[in-house]
């Protein structure tokens, strides 16, 4: 199974389906899996399918049965390792397994049009942050939007986003990259962003080579 979106400008259509990346964890908050349940019952009452990575445990799987409890649909993609270690969801509407990691995140970003970050580790972070340099290069056009679990001392995400802003302000990331990242700590708010508009396609990366400086 191999999956190789073309490196072309591409338009959306209207949003069906929105790709959620979070932990395979519960994280020691009970909001994380309070917020993930919450978020599969809202994509559930609004018809709006959910495409995940596949795992019957911690957000992901709280996510995946909220939206299974309220009457969606539920789209999982798993990598055949975790198939093996016993982590596939299989009570879920369809699940797809792949070859392997690389294959996995290329087909989530073609079943979704949107997509929203939940709080996770490493594979949450690497998940999002290639659909943002997608965005970036013109591959696809999509919303991106992060989902906090509160404000204040209580946000995730909030330490992100400070990263992204040194980024901006050590001429290291453009400002125009960095308004491709949403940040809410309301679900409603995240499904109306990531069914909403797409960014501005960046310029293609031929174009940006011609500019003085390095683009990232």
């Amino acid at each position: 199974m191999s999956f190789s979106p073309e490196c072309d400008d591409v338009e959306q259509g209207p949003v069906a389906a929105v790709a959620v990346y979070c932990g395979s964890g519960s994280g020691d908050h009970p909001m994380f899996l309070a917020r993930a349940r919450e978020l599969g019952a809202h994509l559930a009452s609004l018809n709006i399918s959910l495409v995940y990575g596949g795992g019957d445990i911690g957000m992901m799987g709280a996510v995946a049965n909220a939206v299974m409890s309220g009457g969606g649909e539920v789209i999982g993609v798993i990598p055949q390792r975790l198939v093996d270690v016993e982590v596939a969801h299989h009570g879920v509407t369809r699940l797809e397994v792949t070859a392997n990691m690389h294959e996995r995140k290329a087909r989530m970003i073609e079943l979704a049009g949107g997509f929203i970050a939940m709080p996770g580790g490493f594979g949450t972070y690497e998940e999002v942050f290639e659909v943002l340099t997608w965005n970036q290069l013109g591959i696809i056009s999509a919303p991106v939007v992060f989902l906090d679990v509160g404000e204040g001392f209580e946000s995730f995400w909030q330490p992100m986003m400070e990263f992204l802003d040194g980024a901006v302000a050590a001429g290291l990331l453009k400002e125009r990259y960095r308004a491709f990242v949403s940040l809410t700590s309301s679900v409603d708010e995240a499904v109306r962003i990531a069914t909403g508009p797409a960014p501005t396609a960046a310029p293609k990366w031929s174009d940006v080579t011609k500019s003085a400086g390095s683009e990232t």
